[in-house]
Parts: structure tokens; sequence; C-alpha cells
């Protein structure tokens, strides 16, 4: 009788994010965005700990002072500290950007998945859809502020108001891509094998969505995810480089480059920092949204 040969071993099977990861550390922009992202988010959040200076406090004697050790981005026309107030208006602006584009990505992941699954909605929604693409962004949110800024500001103070009001009206006015993008995915993958059989077996429509759909989707969603940061501090800045933002002593990027266009000429580097620090920071989430869309596309992986 033969002896059985020793079976071969084998590598322990790859988990998909492994390889993930794996092609996303070879895109070189993607990795210097996500280290330069990193980088502001911690400098916006933690900076503060260790620059301990209160970015509302009024010096008139060291008003427009320009870099200095005690002062490295200079002072304003009140006396407070640059460097300070680029850092809380940083926290703001990051903050503003992710919050919305978790309200756009719901929205347009919802939408999307409605209309691509189920047939009858699917020309209600898209029309909805070529409405609000149809709308003029900025005038739309000129409108949105200038009607509900009031009424929010009574209901949740100042400061929160308008932090959710800007919250709300950039959120509702950029879900639409998102929502196509998801829509086309669906439709392609509810004709897939996996799900007519999980169809032929019964399954009911939310699972099939929640287990089956949903999960292979989850590519495009990332990467609009990433894009939505950006869009989202770009229209921020927008609004309160207009003055319809945040209220003058609540410092964001785009509020800062709004004070600071008064004294272009004596202080250039008032306008330097802000603007740097939104085109770093968008162009560092563009960079990981770039690197994000090749890692999870699975021919460009070659699996």
């Amino acid at each position: 009788m033969t002896e059985l040969s020793n079976p071969v071993p084998t590598a322990p099977p790859r988990s998909q994010w492994l390889d993930v990861w794996d092609q996303f550390k070879t895109h070189k922009g993607a990795m210097i965005g996500a280290i330069l992202f990193i980088m502001i988010v911690l400098g916006v959040y933690l900076g503060p700990f260790f620059w301990d200076i209160d970015p509302t406090r009024i010096d008139i004697r060291s008003r427009n002072q320009g870099m200095t050790f005690a002062h490295p981005f200079g002072t304003d026309q009140l006396g407070r500290d640059m460097l300070a107030r680029m850092m809380a208006g940083g926290q703001t602006s990051v903050s503003v950007g992710i919050t919305a584009m978790l309200l756009a990505l719901f929205l347009g992941s919802f939408i999307g998945v409605l209309a691509g699954f189920f047939k009858k909605l699917d020309g209600p929604l898209m029309r909805l859809t070529d409405l609000f693409l149809a709308l003029p962004l900025l005038p739309l949110l000129l409108v949105m502020m200038l009607l509900f800024r009031e009424r929010l500001n009574a209901m949740f103070g100042l400061e929160q108001g308008i932090f959710i009001l800007i919250v709300v009206s950039i959120g509702i006015t950029s879900w639409m891509p998102t929502a196509r993008i998801v829509r086309g995915d669906v439709l392609a993958l509810k004709e897939r094998e996996f799900v007519l059989a999980a169809r032929s077996i019964g399954t009911t429509n939310t699972k099939l969505i929640t287990r089956h759909i949903l999960p292979n989707v989850l590519s495009p969603i990332m990467v609009s995810a990433t894009l939505g940061i950006a869009t989202a501090i770009i229209t921020e800045s927008a609004l309160s480089f207009l003055g319809l933002g945040f209220p003058p002593d609540f410092p964001t990027w785009g509020r800062l480059l709004f004070d600071a266009t008064d004294y272009l000429q004596q202080h250039p580097e008032r306008v330097f920092w802000p603007g740097m620090a939104i085109s770093l920071t968008v162009l560092s989430v563009n960079y990981l949204g770039d690197g994000l869309r090749d890692a999870l596309d699975p021919r460009i992986r070659g699996r």
C-alpha cells in the first residue's frame, strides 16, 4: 500500500482589505495626501494643547504685527494671535467638511440605492436629482442662509445654529453625484448571479440591499466621501468669504481670508496662511480619493 504524500502547505487566503492596503501603498500621491491630511487634522485638533493662546483674546497693543517668536503667524487688526485662530478655524472648517460629507453621503446613497433597486422609484428620484443638479449652487445656498439663519440662531444659539445651517445647506445640495454613481452600480449588481440566487430562495428586499447590494457599492461611496470633504470645505470657505458664514469672532479659514482682504497690501501673509491651509487640505483629500479609487477597483488590482 503506497503512502500518501504530505499535502503541500498553502498560504492562508489574503483579505480584501489587505489587498486594498497593498495597492494603496503603491500610489505615491495617495500616501502623500493621506499623510498630509492626517498632519493637518492632528495640527488643528492637537495644536491648541501645545499653543495655549485664546484665539479670541484681544490685545490692541499687539495689533497688525508681522511674524515674530511670540506670534509666528502674526496678529490681526485686533491683536489676536493668527496661529491660534488658524487652528481654531481649521477645527471648524474640517468639522463642517466631515459632517456635511456624511449628510450628503447618506442622502446620496439612500436615494441611489432606492432608484437603482426599485424600478418604479427610478424615474421620480432621478428627475429629483436632475432638478437639484439644475439649480445654481451658490445662489441657492445664499437664499437658504438668509431664510433660515435667524430662526436657527434663535433655536440653537448663534454659533451652533450657524453650524447646523451650513452643514445642512451643503449636505442637501451636494448629494446628487453620489446618488448617480450608487444608482449605476446598483443597477448592475441587482442582475448579478449572487443577487438572483438570493432572491430565488426568498430573501427579502431589505436583506438583499443590506447584505448583498450595499457591501458591493462601498467602493464608490468611500471615494465620494473623500471628495465630498474637499467640496464641503471649499463651499464653507466661500460662504464665510462672502460674509454669510460664521460670525466675525468665530474663526474659520474662509472667514480669516475675508478679514485679511482689507489688509492685503500691508500684510499679505494673513491671506497666505488660510489660503494655503484650504489648498493643502483640498489637495490632500483629492489625492486620497484618487488612491482609494484605484485601490478599491478590482480591475486595477488584477483580481
